[in-house]
């Protein structure tokens, strides 16, 4: 069984927003949509520089770097039900300057 990406087209809408990161979300829709995670350890393996990040809510979210660092994607991992929510999108710039932690 798969990985399961809730709210897809929230990263259709950001790829129309910034289009120098559409293909590297494609990309990684991909890779996420064929993963069979079942740890943290195992996603390392396919994503080698995303990092856990915890939130004001006392949760563990996932910061992915979208093309090179250009871009940052925040996303909940339930590696038990093989799902991952998507939540944020930010530039590099924008991710630097927002305190997204305390809205999650």
């Amino acid at each position: 069984m798969c990985v399961r990406i809730i709210k897809e087209s929230f990263l259709k809408a950001a790829a129309a927003e910034y289009p120098r990161a559409a293909e590297a979300l494609a990309k990684w829709v991909g890779l996420v949509k064929s993963a069979e995670w079942t740890t943290p350890v195992q996603m390392k393996q396919t994503f080698k520089d995303v990092d856990p990040v915890e939130v004001k809510s006392g949760n563990t979210v996932y910061v992915f770097n979208i093309r090179r660092n250009e871009f940052r994607l925040i996303a909940a991992v339930h590696f038990n039900a093989r799902r991952v929510y998507t939540l944020r999108f930010f530039t590099h710039k924008q991710y630097d300057l927002i305190d997204w932690t305390e809205e999650l």
